[in-house]
């Protein structure tokens, strides 16, 4: 059983071409690029309420992730094994590809509550899974205690949207921002190890750009459904695009000024929170492209 659960040595003689471009592509539905895509545009032309949601999710799913690989220090498969060059240094155990994909697809299914929902995640969340054996970047314990751990995620954060967490959901908008503040330092003096959450620390700056986004929408801009899709679709695409073309400069950018790494990845993820959440919507409502949520 060990062996079975560790050696993927066995996945080799399986790999073809197509089969490599196949589970690139699904194995690309787990990196950062996709979620800067998806989680705006869906914001932007699909439900902010239902997106919101989702992107707080996956910010939850993703710290308990990188927690959990931190305090478990599970090697990867050997690295001679692996046709996924983007993993780097990170350690094995949970695969976060396949805690986000269970958490994030059945959640959507969940919310959308259709047939074909619960099967279109059945299938992404499953190809996901699978591409990470196929590339060899994760062995099976690391893909199933993935996906468990996406499970469990969704039965929780199900009470975190919940009637018994009104008290949250009616709290004065500054008190909430200043929960997300202070539960940071807990956080990162909690983290496993000397080093603190490393890079997986920019998730709290995006929770925070983005909450604080929709809380400025609430008030100001009150984004709702596009009046005009022959316009709102083609700038969705070039304002998501605009995300992948400056996410990786802006980091650049703010180090240059003379932060540190963390420091500009936390900066960055909050920039990009608040320009998905208020920068586009206001583009959108004041160009009248979108409706008011009001009317």
């Amino acid at each position: 059983m060990e062996h079975f659960l560790h050696d993927m040595a066995w996945v080799v003689p399986y790999r073809s071409p197509e089969l490599t471009t196949l589970f690139n592509g699904f194995t690309w539905l787990g990196y950062t690029p996709f979620f800067l895509l998806f989680l705006p545009i869906g914001y932007w032309l699909w439900d902010k309420h239902m997106f919101t949601r989702l992107a707080v999710l996956i910010i939850i799913t993703g710290i308990l992730n990188s927690f959990v690989k931190d305090l478990f220090h599970d090697p990867r498969p050997p690295l001679a094994l692996a046709i996924d060059p983007r993993v780097g240094d990170s350690f094995g155990f949970p695969s976060g590809h396949a805690q986000v994909a269970v958490a994030m697809w059945f959640w959507l299914a969940y919310e959308l509550k259709r047939a074909w929902a619960w099967a279109a995640a059945f299938v992404i969340a499953a190809g996901v899974c699978a591409s990470r054996l196929y590339l060899a970047v994760h062995d099976i314990e690391d893909v199933l205690g993935g996906a468990i751990l996406g499970v469990v995620t969704i039965v929780a954060f199900r009470s975190l949207v919940s009637d018994e967490f009104n008290f949250w959901h009616r709290a004065n908008p500054l008190l909430q921002l200043a929960a997300i503040v202070a539960i940071q330092p807990l956080v990162w003096f909690a983290w496993p190890g000397d080093n603190g959450p490393g890079g997986a620390f920019s998730l709290f700056g995006f929770l925070l750009g983005w909450w604080g986004g929709v809380i400025i929408d609430r008030s100001m801009i009150h984004l709702g459904k596009p009046a005009n899709w022959f316009l709102a679709v083609p700038i969705a695409i070039v304002a998501g695009a605009a995300i992948l073309v400056g996410y990786k400069p802006l980091e650049q950018i703010l180090m240059n000024a003379g932060l540190t790494k963390i420091a500009a990845g936390y900066v960055e993820a909050a920039i990009i929170g608040l320009y998905a959440t208020v920068l586009i919507p206001l583009l959108l409502r004041s160009t009248r492209v979108s409706q008011s949520a009001a009317s």
